[in-house]
């Protein structure tokens, strides 16, 4: 096995007992950059020399005894909307053209602290607002959509060009992306990870989270990212938590809820077939499967758009005036879109956000996870514009990918995508577990039983 492979808390126990040195492990993962970058185009930039260099002075703290923890010495590549200071932050569009980052984004800050180690920054759709990332290929099939907005995060971490990586999830963006191209993908509580310098979508509904191959590695960096940040006004006064999954499968007494309604509507055969199996998996590991119906589910997608929407178009009021031919058109369509919504339709958004969030509350009385496909379909392909469902309902491919994640960016609660298998086509499907809000240790326990059913993750076979 190549260092690129290995998963980060592999890597990280290698680097930590001197069987391999951070030099070692940053050069292997920049020749498979160099490697797969032609064909999967995950990357905006990437910083190779600064990597190197960091590489080498984590390799003298190691061996002077100062190794900082499990990200000492780790390369990972950060979605470009998250500023570090010197460097462009894109957000893969024209409109930022020249940009440079005065300052680190604070979870920049906090996993250089950590000893993490910067690649470069990953594509996303423009400004994170669509669910393909077209520049970006497919890490499984090159001919197929990564995913988005987090694709160039999440492609990176299938093919072995980064050890992890973070996204942004404003109504699936990490998960959806990590879904189609076989990875771990968690988007943590709204207002655990401080949203410092990261350019935002929609301020009441993103979050900033872990791409990475396992369950086990997405805790490990989300322990590096919580802590309260006052420059975040929806930063929780939370203090800084370890989420290292329990070692056993046991989840006698963890009651998880599946979905009569809503989240197995529309979707493809194979892709629920394998959800229920995995469900399957975690019942024969102790869990109580019990059926639930999802709560107001006919309001979903209006109050995800009626929320998302304006505030988007809010942020990007004085370029959208004053270069508007600089956006890719999708993304200026929407935001012009925008423009034309009343204050009354972003209230009555709000006002059924938070009807919405106090009928989820019932149900974390009845459950603990909620169990779901994260997508209705696998990845489509590039270029094709909508998906046709067997009773004949024609959905657009962004509304298909975005359906059955936005529910968890609405009420805040934490959502965890992990691979249960592949289709015909060989193309990755996921599960998204769904927890109550600061259920993240509950969340990663049920995630990482589950994965000790499977087989040890594999790169996607497209970068190989």
């Amino acid at each position: 096995m190549q260092p690129y492979e290995l998963t980060l808390t592999a890597a990280a126990d290698a680097i930590r007992t001197r069987r391999l040195s951070p030099v070692e492990l940053v050069d292997s993962v920049l020749d498979r950059v160099e490697e797969v970058e032609p064909r999967l185009r995950a990357y905006v930039t990437v910083t190779a020399e600064r990597a190197r260099r960091a590489a080498r002075a984590a390799e003298r703290d190691i061996a002077a005894g100062r190794l900082r923890g499990p990200l000492h010495g780790i390369p990972m590549g950060l979605k470009d909307l998250i500023d570090v200071a010197g460097t462009a932050t894109s957000a893969s569009s024209r409109v930022r053209d020249g940009h440079r980052a005065r300052a680190d984004s604070t979870v920049a800050a906090r996993l250089a602290a950590a000893g993490a180690l910067l690649l470069g920054k990953t594509h996303t759709h423009e400004f994170a607002y669509g669910l393909t990332t077209p520049q970006t290929s497919n890490a499984w099939d090159t001919g197929r959509v990564a995913g988005g907005s987090s694709g160039g995060s999440a492609v990176a971490v299938a093919a072995g060009a980064a050890t992890f990586a973070l996204g942004t999830d404003t109504g699936g963006s990490i998960r959806v992306p990590a879904a189609l191209n076989g990875v771990v993908g968690l988007k943590p509580t709204y207002g655990l990870v401080p949203r410092h310098g990261v350019t935002p979508l929609s301020w009441s509904l993103d979050h900033v989270g872990p791409i990475t191959r396992t369950v086990e590695d997405a805790g490990l960096v989300l322990t590096a990212l919580t802590g309260h940040d006052p420059r975040d006004p929806a930063s929780l006064p939370t203090p800084p938590t370890e989420y290292r999954p329990r070692e056993d499968t046991d989840l006698t007494g963890i009651r998880v809820g599946v979905p009569r309604t809503y989240y197995f509507d529309h979707v493809d055969p194979e892709v629920e077939a394998a959800v229920r199996h995995a469900v399957g998996q975690l019942r024969a590991l102790g869990a109580r499967p019990v059926e639930v119906d999802v709560p107001m589910a006919r309001y979903i997608q209006a109050v995800h758009w009626g929320l998302m929407v304006p505030e988007a178009t809010s942020y990007h009021e004085n370029t959208l005036r004053t270069v508007p031919e600089l956006y890719q058109d999708d993304v200026r369509l929407l935001l012009e879109a925008g423009a034309l919504m009343t204050a009354d339709d972003y209230l009555r958004a709000q006002r059924a956000r938070t009807r919405m969030r106090q009928e989820w509350a019932h149900l974390w009385r009845e459950v603990d996870v909620v169990a779901a496909p994260s997508v209705p379909a696998t990845a489509v392909e590039a270029g094709q514009a909508t998906l046709t469902w067997a009773d004949g309902t024609v959905e657009g491919v962004s509304d298909t990918y975005v359906r059955l994640s936005s529910p968890a960016n609405i009420t805040g609660a934490p959502s965890l995508s992990v691979p249960v298998g592949h289709d015909a086509a060989g193309l990755p499907i996921g599960m998204q577990l769904i927890g109550r809000p600061l259920g993240e240790t509950v969340l990663l326990r049920v995630g990482h039983a589950y994965e000790q059913t499977r087989p040890a993750h594999r790169l996607a076979h497209a970068a190989a």
